[in-house]
């Protein structure tokens, strides 16, 4: 099947008709020079090189894997002239500061480059794909010294950066996290300890690599709070090579064009990043815009799969459709119309709660009103958790029912449509489990505030929505999931486990309401599309069948709340 091409025109349609994403950061002086015409020319750019570099490059990623020997790992071939094509381009480097080496551009353009790059190619975004978020831990947590050292090389990409956190024992639970590192005269460490799970730990695409490690100090206490953050570089400033040694690569459903390594420190030279026992809050930059990051990858897989079903449907010939007089194409028959049409509608809606996530991440670090700033902190909060698991949910859900459109053709390889399944479903575990993020969300963040920040988010779209079918309907499910809500903190007050029992159903009703939302903006744009049916269609499928699930899920919810949530 075809490569994938980068739908630049829906992305267009999406930032400009839908969002209207430069009069978002007119008041941002940050972003003055970010005007409509500059963010058309860099998505054009984008298309072109993401579909004819990278693009290509998926399938043998996938059948030639990554190649571990004697501690080093091989990229498939054409990885290595790829990424050197990109960091020299400036790509890496577009939403990072001009001070440091970066363009200074706004964080929604990153978002929109790393979807595309995720849907054409995702074993090979997976080598950059953590650059934004090294990028940010250094920049606000680390020394002046480190900054100058590493921070422009991190920045434009030159050199590629790791967050090593989990290891044997400790995987969501990081306080189980047993690697040491021990002070030194001069004010370094030497770590010890093993880590897996590293994705890009070793491989041969830069001339060095930097590891972001989360390690305990000896006299540090157990338990989460005991962690620091440290940086150890492949190789040193003098040249010389740190005591890092990479001892394999995991043979893996997916992702295969992407080294997940086993991580081994032998009392490597270390620097602390941040203060000690304050290593998760340093981390935690770099590991919130790694979600928001995931959330564009099942985004951009569901896009990919979604291509390839849709081409195959209207190609394919297969029976007669009903009211068909002879042998009709695929896309002709219902049942298709409702998988292709459905799948659209995530990825549609998805890509404007992430592309508004990333204009309020903007937002929230530059723009120069406090409250404005503490408004778009919220929204972040709340959605990030909400995005990472529900996009990625339906990356491998709904690229699995693309491949249904292919029937047979689609369980065997030649159709490239199966490579897409196998490597979305690692995207609902890592940065996070699902799971987690739904406890994050409900427990962490709704019930810490008496639900006063999700009710305060849930009046803010409502009040945002317009007249059509699908915003009548978003502003009662606003309505009842802020009672729901109300309900669920009295409830939560009397019984401390039921917001555990109940923390996936509250995410997705969540979800289904900012969905909602998110296809109202488009329904109201419409009128200025090219090819207005093309987006009616998907925001009519996401009416029929997606957002019904809200009543399911309070249903399921309200099973174990001791007074039933009003109607």
């Amino acid at each position: 099947m075809n490569d994938y091409r980068v739908p630049v025109e829906d992305l267009n349609f999406i930032l400009f008709d839908v969002l209207r994403a430069p009069q978002q950061l007119a008041d941002t002086p940050a972003f003055v020079d970010a005007d409509e015409a500059l963010m058309r020319q860099l998505l054009d750019e984008m298309g072109r090189f993401v579909s004819g570099m990278i693009a290509p490059l998926n399938r043998v990623g996938d059948e030639t894997g990554a190649r571990w020997q004697d501690g080093a790992v091989t990229m498939p071939p054409g990885f290595r002239d790829a990424y050197q094509a990109f960091w020299q381009a400036g790509w890496p480097a577009l939403s990072a500061a001009p001070e440091h080496g970066g363009q200074g551009l706004p964080a929604v353009l990153d978002a929109a480059l790393y979807e595309s790059l995720s849907a054409a190619n995702h074993g090979w975004t997976m080598a950059p794909g953590l650059l934004h978020g090294a990028y940010e831990c250094l920049r606000h947590h680390g020394s002046e010294e480190l900054k100058r050292e590493y921070l422009e090389k991190i920045a434009s990409g030159e050199w590629l950066a790791t967050m090593c956190l989990t290891e044997p024992q400790a995987g969501s639970d990081l306080g189980l996290c047993a690697t040491r590192a021990v002070p030194q005269a001069d004010g370094s460490y030497r770590l010890s300890g093993t880590k897996i799970f590293i994705s890009g730990g070793e491989h041969d695409l830069t001339s060095n690599i930097v590891h972001l490690v989360l390690a305990r100090l000896p006299d540090a206490p157990p338990g989460p709070k005991g962690l620091s953050l440290f940086l150890v570089p492949k190789f040193y400033p003098d040249g010389t090579r740190s005591a890092v040694v990479c001892e394999r690569i995991e043979e893996k459903m997916g992702l295969h064009g992407s080294p997940t390594c086993v991580m081994r420190f032998d009392e490597a030279r270390a620097w602390l990043v941040g203060q000690a026992g304050k290593g998760l809050n340093a981390m935690f930059v770099m590991m919130n815009a790694a979600r928001l990051h995931v959330a564009l990858q099942g985004i951009g897989l569901l896009s990919a799969a979604w291509q390839k079903a849709d081409a195959y449907a209207h190609e394919r010939r297969q029976m007669r459709a009903p009211g068909a007089r002879e042998t009709s194409r695929i896309i002709e028959h219902p049942a298709m119309q409702r998988t292709l049409n459905t799948q659209r509608a995530w990825i549609d809606a998805g890509r404007v709660l992430a592309y508004q996530t990333a204009l309020e991440l903007d937002i929230a670090r530059h723009h120069p009103d406090a409250a404005r700033r503490q408004q778009a902190e919220r929204w972040c909060q709340l959605t990030t958790p909400v995005l990472k698991s529900a996009c990625t949910q339906q990356a491998f859900h709904g690229g699995s029912d693309c491949l249904q459109v292919f029937g047979g053709h689609g369980y065997v390889r030649e159709s490239g449509i199966e490579q897409h399944v196998r490597d979305a479903r690692v995207t609902m575990i890592y940065e996070g489990t699902n799971e987690i993020q739904a406890i994050d969300l409900l427990v962490r963040k709704v019930l810490a505030d008496g639900g006063a920040g999700l009710c305060a988010l849930l009046d803010g779209i409502r009040a945002d929505l317009g007249k059509g079918a699908l915003a009548s309907a978003v502003a009662v499910d606003s309505d009842r999931l802020q009672v729901l809500t109300r309900q669920l903190v009295a409830a939560g007050a009397e019984d401390t486990t039921l917001a555990y029992w109940v923390a996936d159903d509250y995410l997705r009703a969540v979800a289904m309401t900012l969905l909602g939302w998110a296809g109202a903006r488009i329904e109201d744009a419409t009128g200025s599309a090219a090819d207005a049916q093309r987006w009616l269609d998907a925001t009519g499928a996401l009416r029929h069948w997606v957002l019904p699930e809200f009543d399911l899920r309070c249903a399921i919810i309200g099973q174990r709340l001791p007074v039933p949530p009003t109607p």
